[in-house]
């Protein structure tokens, strides 16, 4: 069972993109990219199930035919290579009749060399069972030694085709869509690390039609790179999958506001505040009642503003080299640090009632229930040296 773990995990991880993938395929089915790139997961998922070594022995003993695990493996890793060259496809764009027409030849091709496959391993003979090493011990076999070149043709083409399409497009890729270029820096990684199972798996075929004895390059360095390589193909399809979706966006804006939320949260009125939230509350209607909050809370510390205060951080941000949005918000941040730092001290003395100057007066530039504003000026609020120097009573 060890042998097979090495691929089960990285089979699971696709699963998962799968899973995750699941809602939206449900309600874009109509959608072809989005068939393709689940195609692939699912194609992928059953190369890593059916290569690990217990799933090939308990085959082999289901079906009666000894190595027939082979043709069943290489065809379904002929597959996904083509599901790869599908997608490529699918994500170049293109005219729809275009795209359609290189799809069916795609899966046409190598739904052929699948049969192929399937052909070379009839007409060939392997009577002994191989588990880990048939690629080398029966590299030198008629038939079979074409059947092995089949399938590393179809991998290795499958393979750099999807590489070389996500290396172009991290390249262009905006630097804001971190998600997004986090998971086609994993994919173009898994590519890399798939290379080099490719070149393990040549070498150590080559070197058996010279009649050298390289097979440890394809039995034990081959599969760690296979099951590395798929690992980060699958965390490739997970990371934008979950690092643009609506939930994780409200989960990073919720995280971020923590910084006000936690200074505000005294200031707001009790039926904001008290509004009750149980753990299984969904992150939706947190990250509004954590809006609320603050919101209330700048609203409460309205009166209390300085404007002296924020033109004299906004000089001094603006003398550090920054540009005027960001001096704008350390400047509002300031202000309200020194709204929260007078409040808590009136409210110590017990003079709250008595501050009443500028009470109808709000903050100078007014805040909106916008968690992206909101979640840039929680950043100044806690990090910025100069709101620190007002907090500490330096103003």
């Amino acid at each position: 069972m060890t042998d097979g773990l090495i691929l089960y995990v990285p089979g699971s991880v696709l699963i998962l993109a799968l899973l995750i993938k699941a809602p939206t395929l449900r309600r874009n089915w109509d959608q072809p990219l989005m068939r393709a790139v689940c195609t692939l997961l699912v194609v992928g998922c059953l190369v890593m199930f059916l290569a690990a070594p217990p799933t090939i022995s308990a085959v082999n003993r289901l079906t009666g035919i000894t190595n027939f695990s082979a043709p069943l493996v290489y065809g379904v890793l002929t597959a996904f290579s083509g599901s790869c060259i599908v997608l490529v496809l699918h994500w170049g764009g293109g005219p729809p009749a275009v795209v359609r027409r290189a799809t069916r030849l795609t899966s046409a091709v190598f739904g052929a060399v699948a049969l192929l496959i399937v052909f070379l391993f009839v007409m060939g003979d392997a009577p002994v069972e191989r588990v880990r090493d048939l690629d080398t011990y029966y590299a030198n076999t008629p038939w079979l030694r074409e059947m092995i070149v089949c399938y590393l043709l179809a991998h290795m083409a499958g393979s750099s085709a999807l590489t070389g399409l996500c290396w172009k497009w991290l390249l262009r890729a905006d630097p804001s869509l971190r998600p997004l270029r986090t998971g086609l820096a994993l994919i173009v990684l898994g590519g890399v690390l798939d290379l080099g199972y490719l070149v393990a798996k040549w070498a150590a075929v080559g070197a058996r039609w010279a009649g050298r004895d390289w097979d440890g390059l394809s039995t034990y360095a081959a599969p760690p790179l296979a099951a590395s390589a798929a690992l980060m193909v699958g965390a490739g399809f997970i990371v934008p999958l979950v690092g643009g979706s609506e939930a994780w966006r409200d989960y990073s804006r919720y995280r971020r506001l923590r910084p006000l939320w936690k200074a505000l949260r005294g200031f707001a009125s009790p039926s904001v505040r008290t509004v009750p939230l149980t753990w299984w509350s969904p992150i939706g209607i947190r990250l509004i009642h954590r809006e609320s909050v603050i919101d209330d809370g700048i609203l409460a510390l309205g009166c209390w503003f300085d404007p002296g205060v924020r033109c004299a951080a906004y000089e001094a941000a603006r003398a550090e080299g920054m540009d005027g949005p960001r001096a704008s918000l350390v400047a509002d941040a300031a202000m309200l640090a020194a709204a929260v730092r007078r409040r808590e001290a009136a409210e110590l003395a017990g003079c709250v009632g008595e501050h009443r100057e500028g009470a109808d007066q709000g903050p100078p530039d007014p805040y909106r229930l916008d968690s992206t504003p909101l979640a840039a000026l929680a950043r100044e609020f806690s990090s910025s040296p100069i709101v620190a120097a007002v907090r500490s009573g330096r103003d």
